[in-house]
């Protein structure tokens, strides 16, 4: 597993995108920034449906999205400063965990959770699988 793994520098990466992505959400929702430009899209569904048009639409939540998605990505699919055999398997584990708790939380939602609620437990299981994972695989590290 660990050739499929980015450098260690690219961790920085990762968690410089994670932190502009915080602080990018932090600014649309208490500051209710917006980004309006033209934009392509395979489906619109506004005011009408509309297939493979160009829309002018508010892309900072997409923007913040990507740039969370992006950053954490990276700190997950990172080696280690120092990477040694045993982390492959810990590695493991903690995607297994990471999933499968990451499930039952969207099963939960699936049944309690309605309309734009629902949408935005969505959003939060963008990212929430690397946040487990991480949280889950630094647990294993410093348990082993």
């Amino acid at each position: 597993m660990n050739k499929f793994l980015f450098p260690y520098p690219w961790k920085w990466v990762g968690a410089a995108l994670v932190l502009i992505g915080l602080a990018g959400l932090v600014y649309y929702i208490f500051f209710d920034f917006q980004l309006i430009l033209p934009v392509f899209a395979v489906i619109s569904s506004f005011l009408e449906t509309r297939l493979f048009t160009i829309v002018r639409t508010n892309i900072a939540d997409e923007l913040i999205m990507v740039t969370l998605l992006a950053g954490f990505f990276l700190l997950a699919f990172s080696k280690e400063r120092k990477e040694e055999e045993r982390f492959d398997q810990l590695r493991f584990r903690a995607w297994v965990r990471s999933v499968q708790v990451n499930s039952l939380l969207l099963f939960v939602s699936i049944l309690f959770f309605y309309g734009n609620g629902f949408l935005g437990v969505l959003l939060v299981n963008l990212v929430s699988t690397f946040i487990w994972y991480l949280v889950l695989f630094r647990f294993l590290r410093r348990k082993a």
